[in-house]
């Protein structure tokens, strides 16, 4: 297996990042110094304050990289819900089926099916297999789903 998507995600977003830090900042902050004094320039204090956010980021994505170096792909069930499935579950009370696909917080994609895997309804999901059902609090209530199809990210690999 290939290594995960988040860190091939993180991987480009660090690059694009070191881009901006080694050589558009630079440019950005110089060409500000050239506009005169430093105390009242919103240029260069933008160019500042963007290295400083540009910094933070950075450190954080490398700090993410680390964690996840941990994470091994060769762990992941080949026949659980796990980080990479794609979990079909239908609602016990009105029927309806939803599709989540289980990434890492930082794959969250608003209006998109993904599920973080630290969610409540992530984690209820967690190792589980077709058949089985959880019970997950909400912000609507307890809601009782079954899983009803399974796709690890093994089979959409594979």
């Amino acid at each position: 297996m290939k290594q995960l998507p988040i860190i091939t995600k993180l991987k480009a977003e660090l690059a694009e990042l070191q881009q901006e830090m080694s050589q558009d900042l630079p440019k950005r902050l110089e060409e500000a110094r050239a506009h005169g004094d430093l105390r009242e320039n919103a240029e260069y204090d933008a160019a500042k304050n963007r290295q400083g956010l540009v910094r933070a980021r950075m450190a954080q994505i490398r700090e993410r990289l680390g964690d996840l170096a941990m994470y091994d792909p060769g762990r992941i069930p080949r026949d659980r819900a796990s980080y990479g499935s794609r979990v079909t579950v239908e609602d016990a009370e009105s029927g309806d089926e939803i599709e989540y696909l289980i990434v890492f917080p930082e794959e969250v994609e608003r209006g998109a099916a993904t599920i973080s895997i630290s969610s409540p309804i992530g984690q209820a999901l967690l190792n589980k297999s077709v058949g089985d059902e959880v019970v997950v609090q909400t912000p609507n209530g307890r809601k009782t789903i079954e899983v009803v199809e399974l796709e690890t990210l093994h089979d959409r690999e594979g």
